[in-house]
This record gives structure tokens, C-alpha cells and sequence, in this order.
């Protein structure tokens, strides 16, 4: 069978097999049956060889294009079923973005940068906002604005990091406090001034409790008629809120700093359990923090008058509030990137500190 009606009578025949395959295996039978070594086309391709030249040719043209059809068609035909395939699968495979995390190492919150953004909070629920200087000073900010003599022991290397000599014979300093942002404020800032100065800070001293390099956080009240009331109420409510306690017992000792005059050092009442500090109750006080009412010459030195001016200030180690908060006993711990005592001691990246949610 090789005349052209015939052929086109087995190609309509194949090609509709070929439209109205169920599936890939009927698919394949009807290829099998097509173009296998018995198929329909290959028998006509083996008799080709009894024909004389010009038939032969004219039919194997024929055939060859007749196999070119079926194979294509047969390539379309699978090309839909592997699309149909895909679209099934798609249709009943997906991937739920709602499940947990793999079980992989997660990263953790500090406990200073915990602390501190718990400071932040609540002071700015008293209406503090947050004020920042450079880690490196001149001697002035550093000293002589904060009415610190010359011959004070803080200015003495064994305390103090200095940078080489300049030109002039001045020398820079890593700040030893963040007091000398309150002086930059009040160079920059017209009364009422109302801020906290969070931020690290450079002694040469380094134990158990001592660090090269810690953080601070100082607070700035400064107008016309603050007093030491104010400031009795500006601690005892941050110590509740920062201790999350209904009460707390606080005293007021009379105490010496140059920028301050009264100066106060301020202990709150606690109990030792088995070595373990426990604020709020018991008999036993410890010191957290110093304060006072703000020197004339300080508030001399930041360019206001301290006739019509005045307010308090206070100063307090964030990584010491940390470690009676958190029961953390080694200051030196907070640096020394251990992963284990980070894993232990650390905040969830989600546990945002606030006064409505809770701080810690």
C-alpha cells in the first residue's frame, strides 16, 4: 500500500489513534504500532526496494513525510500530556509558608541591647526623648564643663584613655561618662530640656564588675522650678517599671560628684538568698545609681543661667541594671561573644520591650 490515497487514508487513520490516546501508554502503543520496526510505516518503508527508480523515489517521499507527521504529531500529543501532568500537580502540591522554621541556630537580643531599649522605653513614657554625643572627647566636655578640677583622680591615666597628643599639646579622650552630651544639649537646646543619654563608655579598669568598655544611660532635667522632689519620683517610678514592681524601698544617701550639688547616691532595698540578689524585698540595700541636682557651674558651662535655671541629673550602668535584673554574675561575660552564655542569657528577635506588653 503506496499509492497516495492510501497513505492518506492510514495518516488520517493514525493521526486520529493519535488525537484520541487516553494516555502516554496508549500513546506509546500506537507509536509502536506506527513507526516500531513492524509498524504500518516501517513494512511500507521495507518494500520501497521492489519498486523501480521513479516509483521508488515519489514513494519514499511519501513515506518519509507520512513518518514525519506521525512522529510530530506523537511529540505534540506527549508535550499535552506532560503539561496536563504539571497542571495536576501544581493543582494538589504546594508549599505552606505558614509552617516552622527549620530547627536551625537562631540569633539572639543582647542583654545590654535588651536593657537598654527597656531604659528607652520608659523614660519616654515619662517624657524623656534620647540625645547622643561622640565616644571621643575633648578634655573640656569631658572634664571642665562637668565642673571636674584638675587635679581630680579621674583625669589620671591609670582611669582615663588618652589619645596621642595633638599639635597644641591637647589631647582627645574616650568620654568616661556620656555626661558631656548634657552639655552639648544645653549648648544646642533652650530650655525645658528633658533627655537620657544612653551610650557606651571607656575607663581603664577591667574585673569582675569592671569593664575596659561599658554602657551608661544619664538623664537631664533642666528648668525653672525642678527639684529634688521630681527627681525622688523620676527613680522610684523607673525603678518600679524597670524591676516590674508595685513598690520598691528606696534611700537617698548624701554623696560627693563635681557636676551635682546636693549630689545622692541612690540605694534600693533587696535581700541575698544564696548568694542571689532579690530587689523589692528584704532588709539589705544595694547602691544602683548616682544623682543629684544639677552644679551652677555645669549649667554655667552649657551656656545657660544658672540664676533662673536649674534641674537634676542622674547616671546609672546599664550592664550593671542588667545583671541584677537577669541575674547575671560576671560583667566581663557581656563581651566575650560566647555562644552558649548568648543562647542562655539572650532575647527573642520578637521580644520587643514595652510598658503595655511587658519589659521583659
Amino acid at each position: 500500500m503506496t499509492d497516495s490515497g492510501e497513505l492518506t487514508a492510514l495518516r488520517d487513520e493514525l493521526i486520529s489513534a493519535i488525537d484520541g490516546a487516553g494516555d502516554e501508554a496508549a500513546l506509546e502503543a500506537l507509536r509502536v504500532s506506527a513507526l516500531g520496526k513492524k509498524g504500518a510505516i516501517s513494512e511500507r518503508m521495507k518494500g520501497l526496494g521492489k519498486l523501480d527508480g521513479e516509483a521508488r523515489k515519489a514513494a519514499g517521499q511519501a513515506l518519509n513525510k507520512l513518518k514525519d507527521e506521525v512522529g510530530s504529531a506523537i511529540a505534540a500529543r506527549q508535550a499535552d500530556f506532560k503539561a496536563a501532568a504539571l497542571d495536576e500537580r501544581l493543582a494538589t502540591e504546594f508549599v505552606d509558608v505558614t509552617l516552622p522554621a527549620r530547627p536551625e541556630p537562631a540569633g539572639t537580643i543582647h542583654p545590654v541591647s535588651q536593657v537598654w531599649e527597656e531604659v528607652v522605653q520608659i523614660f519616654a513614657d515619662l517624657g524623656f526623648s534620647v540625645a547622643e554625643g561622640p565616644h571621643i572627647e575633648t578634655d573640656w566636655y569631658n572634664f571642665g564643663a562637668l565642673n571636674i578640677p584638675d587635679d581630680h583622680p579621674a583625669r589620671q591615666e591609670h582611669d582615663t584613655f588618652y589619645l596621642n597628643p595633638k599639635e597644641d599639646g591637647t589631647r582627645m579622650v574616650l568620654r568616661t561618662h556620656t555626661s558631656p552630651v548634657q552639655i552639648r544639649t544645653m549648648e544646642t537646646t533652650q530650655p525645658p530640656i528633658r533627655i537620657i543619654a544612653p551610650g557606651r563608655t571607656f575607663r581603664s579598669d577591667s574585673d569582675q564588675t569592671h569593664t575596659p568598655m561599658f554602657h551608661q544611660v544619664e538623664g537631664l532635667v533642666l528648668d525653672e522650678s525642678t527639684h529634688l522632689g521630681h527627681l525622688k519620683w523620676c527613680l522610684e517610678e523607673f525603678c518600679k517599671a524597670f524591676f516590674e514592681l508595685d513598690e520598691v524601698k528606696m534611700r537617698f544617701r548624701a554623696s560627693h560628684f563635681p557636676f551635682t550639688e546636693p549630689s545622692m547616691e541612690v540605694d534600693i532595698g533587696c535581700s541575698w538568698v544564696d548568694g542571689q540578689v532579690k530587689i523589692g524585698v528584704g532588709d539589705d540595700w544595694l547602691e544602683i545609681l548616682g544623682s543629684g541636682m544639677v552644679h551652677p557651674n555645669v549649667i554655667r558651662a552649657g551656656g545657660l543661667d544658672p540664676e533662673k535655671i536649674q534641674g537634676f541629673a542622674f547616671g546609672v550602668g546599664i550592664d550593671r541594671i542588667a545583671m541584677l535584673k537577669y541575674g547575671i554574675p560576671d560583667l566581663r561575660a557581656f563581651f566575650e561573644s560566647d555562644l552558649r552564655w548568648l543562647r542562655h542569657y539572650g532575647f527573642s528577635s520578637l521580644q520587643r520591650p514595652n510598658l503595655a506588653g511587658g519589659l521583659s
